[in-house]
């Protein structure tokens, strides 16, 4: 069974990675001469859940309490040159200060959302009457 929060947080691990490849390659080419940064487009839990069609419930008549849910969707991570204002004398637009800002919040919203993550697991293990 697919629950929709459980989606929504692995989706937002999984930009969060791409997102720290990116970076990580920014980083290591800032001194390479004419080189463009990447970022990825912001990631957005609307436009998430737009694509999300509502779960549909069907019951079988194997046993009173069964019941299984299905939800579709996709998801796809987009990529985009950045647009600096700052240009070095090399050529390119990366600036080492703001591609390390920018490494530190991703990795602070990546723990966010783990910690969401595994809070929601023990939330659902209660609710089952496991030990969390």
């Amino acid at each position: 069974m697919d629950l929709p929060v459980f989606s929504a947080l692995t989706d937002k691990m999984r930009w969060h990675q791409a997102r720290q490849g990116l970076l990580a390659e920014n980083v290591a080419n800032a001194d390479n001469p004419g080189f463009k940064g990447r970022d990825l487009k912001q990631y957005n839990f609307e436009e998430r859940f737009s694509l999300v069609q509502p779960p549909q419930v069907s019951t079988a008549a194997t046993q009173p309490k069964h019941f299984s849910t299905s939800i579709g969707g996709n998801s796809t991570f987009a990529d985009s040159r950045m647009v600096n204002f700052e240009i070095t004398p090399k050529g390119n637009g990366i600036t080492l200060e703001d591609e390390m800002m920018k490494v530190t919040t991703n990795m602070m919203d990546y723990q966010a959302a783990t910690s969401l993550y595994q809070k929601s697991v023990r939330i659902l293990k209660t609710a089952l009457g496991k030990t969390a």
